[in-house]
């Protein structure tokens, strides 16, 4: 506390004293600057930062489908909560996230409910698009979708709306589509995360998975979803968490091999509702809701969608995720950190 206090009373010399501090106590400060190795250097061009640092310097963009704007979640942003609405949340995972730092920036909430992949690209600068904005000033993006482009909403619909028994197959006769979606996501995310690392360059881009919705090991049917046609969901769930894994993990180690900025990070949440899946005690995921009973049945959005108590518990994997870093050294560019003021941070803000 001592040579902290000594730095900012004294101007001069105050850059070699930070120096002393940090190259001390082996915690590397903001403002040092260092090399590509994290070593202090005159005219270092990076700094080395901690996880956290790195995630909250800046401003915060979240971004993604209805699992990220907490469609299901209930307390929705006035506006939102209409038909072709985003559903926007006040007890979505990216609010909380925000809560649970002192972002030196603003959270920019951007995901919506019914985002696929391929029409943000096809939307990018488009007023209201969540690719309409450039932030260079940006140390936080979160981005959840994929599922909608997989077309999850279709495949559930058509496993439960069919006749019981007699059609056992409605469900797994689906698997050669989903995997030819799955193979044409692959290039649709590598353009996604090339367009999100052009805004902010700078930031750790966390990519959120899927939760389990069913149980691992179901003991029973949930309405026409026999045991056997949840396990398959779960699997196929599964599946799609592995190749979004696998893509992050090689964007990640290019950023690593070239001595870059910012970091592309997998928050595995499949195990976030363990105990707490559909059908269970005390669900942290809607089950089959139903609507306009008036005009005639009619199953909700938000079926299948995380609730309000399912969003903790992502949101607590997205923190631990924040909390514990790629497993490697963090860099921003000194001069963007320093550059990240008040009224900058604000201006950027979408």
């Amino acid at each position: 506390m001592t040579a902290l206090t000594l730095v900012l009373a004294v101007p001069t010399g105050r850059e070699t004293l930070w120096r002393m501090w940090c190259e001390a106590t082996q915690d590397w400060c903001l403002g040092v600057p260092v090399d590509f190795r994290g070593q202090p250097a005159e005219d270092g061009e990076f700094l080395l930062l901690s996880p956290v640092q790195a995630a909250t310097w800046g401003n915060y963009y979240a971004l993604g489908d209805s699992y990220s704007s907490g469609d299901g979640a209930r307390d929705y942003y006035p506006g939102t909560a209409v038909k072709g609405g985003c559903w926007r949340s006040a007890n979505a995972y990216p609010e909380l996230v925000a809560e649970a730092y002192d972002f030196a920036g603003h959270l920019s909430f951007l995901a919506c409910s019914g985002q696929r992949g391929y029409a943000m690209l096809d939307a990018i600068d488009e007023v209201g698009s969540q690719l309409d904005w450039n932030s260079p000033h940006t140390s936080l993006v979160t981005i959840g979708i994929g599922g909608n482009d997989l077309g999850f909403s279709t495949v559930l619909k058509t496993c439960m709306v069919r006749v019981p028994l007699l059609d056992s197959k409605a469900c797994t006769d689906q698997e050669d589509a989903i995997r030819k979606r799955m193979a044409k996501f692959e290039t649709t995310f590598e353009e996604l995360i090339s367009e999100v690392r052009t805004r902010a360059p700078d930031a750790r881009i966390l990519v959120v998975g899927y939760p389990r919705i069913f149980p691992e090991e179901p003991t029973g049917a949930y309405y026409t979803l026999t045991a056997s046609n949840q396990r398959w969901l779960n699997e196929t769930i599964q599946e799609f968490n592995q190749q979004l894994a696998e893509a992050v993990a090689v964007h990640d180690e290019e950023i690593a091999a070239s001595g870059g900025v910012g970091s592309v990070e997998f928050v595995d949440v499949y195990h976030a509702l363990d105990g707490h899946e559909i059908g269970s005690d005390e669900p942290w995921v809607n089950g089959v809701q139903l609507r306009d009973l008036a005009t005639g049945v009619t199953v909700d959005r938000s079926t299948f969608h995380p609730n309000a108590a399912g969003h903790r518990a992502v949101g607590e994997r997205v923190i631990e995720q924040i909390e514990t870093g790629p497993g490697r050294p963090l860099y921003a560019t000194f001069a963007v950190v320093a550059g990240a003021t008040v009224d900058t941070l604000a201006g950027e803000v979408g």
